[in-house]
């Protein structure tokens, strides 16, 4: 790898993924931050930090589980402070939109001395096509905290597009961005489309905090982060971001994703 290379942490994740695979088709020289890579990135292993960042230009951090969790910005510090002394330009953080929480981190990026872009994103499609609420969507019932609250939901993809022109222009440097989808919808809105799309009834049912806890503990989750997941995810579904924005389309120069067009394209992950 050269000086030129960018890191995606996360780079097997929803974001990250797409964010490698984009840059690669650029001709950008491309590093995966994962457990899985190598050299290999965890972020519960300090040590591999260090040599992950060897060597690169810039860097697109994914944190996880999530910027709001506690430990965060202790994490997102020591990150930022690695990347520093290895000589890295630039950094491209991916936070929440509306997460109070988060700001610790994202001011840390700020301050850090390097070029840097915020990236609040919203709830993505994915995370009912490839993530936590895929199994619900199969089983025909979405139990989650969303209430009748509406959501502008948005596009991985149009995440990850935002990201690598954050990571290859220099028209991005330092700016907060708030990425959503072109209009907001409700959970039982989304379970409504799912069904359209998927031939098959899917339902959505609001559940309390504590419910969803106790669903994410009786699917493996440690109790500590099940009840701090569902604190964060009623905290954000409180209707602080109903309003879709237009950042998408200020960055790219073209109007986010809808919804039905990506419930059409993964219907097939939907069918049982």
């Amino acid at each position: 790898m050269t000086d030129d290379t960018t890191l995606v942490i996360g780079g097997t994740g929803k974001t990250g993924s797409r964010v490698l695979s984009r840059l690669q088709a650029l001709g950008v020289p491309v590093r995966n931050g994962s457990r899985s890579a190598s050299p290999a990135f965890d972020w519960s292993e300090p040590a591999t930090w260090g040599p992950a960042l060897e060597g690169v230009r810039s860097a697109y951090i994914a944190f996880y589980p999530d910027l709001a969790f506690p430990w965060a910005a202790e994490s997102i510090g020591g990150l930022t402070a690695i990347a520093a002394e290895k000589g890295v330009r630039r950094l491209v953080l991916l936070s929440g939109r509306g997460e109070d929480e988060a700001r610790v981190s994202e001011d840390i990026v700020r301050n850090s001395g390097l070029e840097w872009t915020i990236l609040r994103a919203d709830w993505f499609f994915q995370n009912f096509s490839e993530g936590m609420l895929l199994e619900p969507v199969l089983g025909g019932t979405v139990a989650f905290v969303g209430g009748d609250v509406a959501e502008p939901f948005v596009d991985a993809v149009d995440i990850a597009e935002c990201a690598v022109a954050a990571l290859t222009e220099d028209t991005h440097v330092g700016q907060v961005y708030e990425l959503s989808g072109p209009r907001a919808m409700t959970f039982a809105e989304v379970a409504a489309e799912i069904s359209q799309a998927a031939g098959r009834e899917v339902s959505y049912v609001p559940v309390t905090p504590e419910q969803y806890s106790a669903l994410l503990v009786e699917h493996g989750e440690p109790k500590e982060v099940a009840d701090q997941l569902a604190t964060i995810f009623a905290q954000l579904l409180d209707g602080r971001n109903a309003a879709p924005t237009d950042d998408v389309r200020r960055i790219l120069g073209r109007e986010p994703r809808d919804f039905a067009d990506f419930a059409k394209e993964v219907a097939p992950a939907w069918q049982v």
